[in-house]
Formats: structure tokens, sequence, C-alpha cells
């Protein structure tokens, strides 16, 4: 078994949880042009009545999908391939990333003061062979304000992330609870991604 993964995705916050539990890895990501640009928009489009279960699995399959025939086509060494994907829920809506600031700002207006989910899939391919978790939390945001919304979003900290927001950063003194896997919210269970690895047989205890 080869000592690193593959790890196909763009996020900082996963690499740095991957570096947390010890796991060597090389980012698998597409070519910005020609044949392997990809359309994430398209990818991460959400089916008409799509559970936010449901959705999330299936978008971080279409990404590990693409994953695999990206590794395929440039001949790369064998090794496992990681995939992960983020979304919140609020009872059925799913709020992905922010498309510009007012979008965050309504996504964060219409979290506040409720509990939601936060959903992330991982999926890991080792040869033919597909392992797949899911990680549940629950986090409620305080009553924010208007002005607490306008700087949080001035900030830029809320694009790029499902739900407007990170918990890592300063969002972080308005949640009032949170229950599951810290690490899955921020976009990598760590749980869940190291009982996968040592299936594989990457992580040994």
């Amino acid at each position: 078994m080869p000592d690193f993964i593959y790890l196909a995705s763009q996020s900082p916050r996963r690499r740095q949880l991957l570096d947390q539990l010890g796991v060597r890895h090389e980012l698998l990501l597409p070519n910005a042009d020609g044949d392997e640009a990809e359309d994430a928009e398209a990818i991460e489009a959400v089916l008409s009545g799509e559970a936010p279960t449901d959705y999330v699995e299936r978008v971080t399959g279409l990404k590990l999908d693409a994953a695999v025939a990206r590794h395929a086509r440039r001949g790369l060494p064998l090794a496992p391939i990681l995939c992960s994907d983020t979304t919140v829920a609020l009872g059925r809506t799913i709020y992905g990333k922010p498309e510009d600031a007012e979008d965050a700002a309504r996504m964060l207006a219409e979290l506040s003061g409720h509990e939601h989910r936060v959903l992330t899939a991982v999926a890991l391919q080792v040869g033919a062979k597909r392992l797949t978790a899911l990680s549940v939390s629950r986090v409620r945001f305080a009553e924010l304000t208007p002005a607490q919304i306008g700087a949080y979003v001035a900030s830029g900290e809320p694009m790029g992330k499902a739900g407007a927001y990170g918990i890592q950063g300063p969002v972080a003194q308005y949640v009032e609870n949170l229950n599951g896997s810290y690490t899955g919210i921020m976009g990598l269970p760590l749980y869940e991604t190291a009982q996968l690895l040592r299936a594989a047989g990457v992580l040994r205890d």
C-alpha cells in the first residue's frame, strides 16, 4: 500500500486536517483549462426535490468519479483517492457556497437564531473499491444583528464556504450550541475519515 493518498479538494482546511492525522497527501486537482476543466457549478447543482443527505453524497460521488478519471488520464502512481463535500441544511433547504456578498448575507440571516445541520460526505477510492461515510452535525446560531452579519460578510470569510461561514473563524462566537463533529463542520470529519483510511490500510493503530 502506498504511503500517501491523493486529495481531490482545493480546501486548505482539508489539507490541514489530513496533516493533523499525519497522512501524507498529494493534491489531485483539475487543470484550469483544456479537457480537464470541470464545471463545478454543474456538479454542485441541486436536483429538484433532492434531500440534503442525497445531495451531499451524490455530489461527493461525482467529484470522486472526476478525480478517478483524472488520475487515470494522467497515468499517475496508484494510491487511494480521497474526496469530500460539505453542505448546510435548514430543514430540506440546502445552503451551498454563496454566489456573492448579498447571497452570503441572506444565508446568514436565514440561519440566524435557528439550528441547522452540517452534512459532510467522505468517499475514498481504493483500486476498484469505494468506501464512503457521512457525518451529520447540528449547529445553532444566536440571533445575529444586521451589523454582525455585515461585518462578517465584509471580512470575505463566508465566500467559498457552504452556508456562508467557517466554524473555525470569528463566526464561532455566535455558535450557541454544537452537537456532532467539529472537524466535520470544517469539511473533513476526522473520525469517519480515519475509519476509511484504516479500512484501506493507510492508517494503522
